[in-house]
């Protein structure tokens, strides 16, 4: 997803822009921003590429139960059709505006998120010290924006956007919890990376699906020190197939904790189709496991 906050400072400015963008057509929208944020240009007549059937994918690979998938609250009622049970962290409250959350209900470490984003995760560590003005003024301005404007995600114009908290489950002493990003196709695991030291630096690290390191970047740069296997790798696999049986792509994204293995979220076009892969090897590579004839 596309985040222009960190190419426009001035709110005002970024608002018009916003509301400028959204009377483009999605496919010279497109177009428009893959050149701007690569210098490359799309090819969408004839995609080869990652990038290109991403967003080739965007344009006319349309399911509206996408819609719930990307909802970060319905996604729930899903996994418990598909798995038989919600494998989430576990809920603690769904609000539609910052001031409907009954903190005093809350225990005093949470995790606060929107349900139609991406990036609007706060961890509270002392709800004691919480800053209420800063949060309201956060996430009521988190409401007010549709992703869709700004990636053209098509699953994500019509989710409802509310505030929930999941219960905090970070390990005593770590400051992060390792989140396993699976990229499937049709319903087939093909490699994943490990997303770590979220809160500080983060670092992307890829794997076959042996969890044999690969030498490949992609936004953030690799870690520079080992990752070990989890426990649950085998269990991973599996729950990522079922999960995406019947999608030409997606990315299901994973925890495990404590030695349990968590859902985090579906994200449909990675990197919002906008972050090639390096080496291009695998852009090619990776376009090829997309079957759109």
């Amino acid at each position: 997803m596309i985040d222009y906050r960190n190419i426009i400072k001035n709110r005002e400015l970024r608002l018009k822009l916003i509301n400028l963008l959204r009377f483009i057509p999605d496919e010279p929208y497109l177009k428009m921003v893959y050149r701007i944020k690569t210098g490359k240009k799309l090819n969408l007549k004839n995609p080869k590429t990652f990038c290109d059937k991403l967003n080739w994918l965007k344009l006319h690979d349309i399911h509206p139960e996408y819609t719930r998938l990307v909802d970060k609250v319905a996604v729930r009622e899903h996994l418990k059709e598909v798995l038989g049970e919600d494998i989430g962290i576990p809920l603690l409250g769904v609000w539609e505006h910052y001031d409907d959350i009954d903190f005093d209900a809350l225990p005093d470490k949470f995790v606060l998120k929107c349900s139609h984003d991406s990036g609007s995760v706060r961890i509270i560590t002392d709800k004691s010290s919480m800053d209420h003005a800063a949060l309201r003024r956060f996430y009521e301005g988190r409401l007010m924006q549709n992703p869709y404007i700004l990636g053209r995600e098509y699953p994500y114009r019509d989710v409802p956007p509310r505030i929930y908290a999941e219960q905090f489950m970070i390990p005593e002493g770590d400051s992060d919890i390792n989140d396993y990003k699976f990229f499937c196709f049709d319903g087939k695991p093909e490699i994943l990376f490990v997303a770590t030291e979220r809160s500080t630096d983060c670092r992307f690290d890829f794997f076959d699906m042996d969890f044999r390191h690969l030498d490949i970047e992609n936004i953030h740069p690799q870690s520079d020190r080992p990752i070990p296997r989890p426990a649950s790798f085998g269990q991973m696999k599996e729950l990522a197939a079922r999960l995406s049986r019947g999608m030409k792509f997606v990315r299901i994204d994973l925890y495990e904790i404590n030695g349990k293995v968590y859902f985090s979220e579906y994200t449909i076009y990675h990197a919002g189709g906008f972050w090639p892969m390096a080496p291009m090897e695998w852009e090619y590579r990776l376009g090829d496991l997309i079957r759109i004839d």
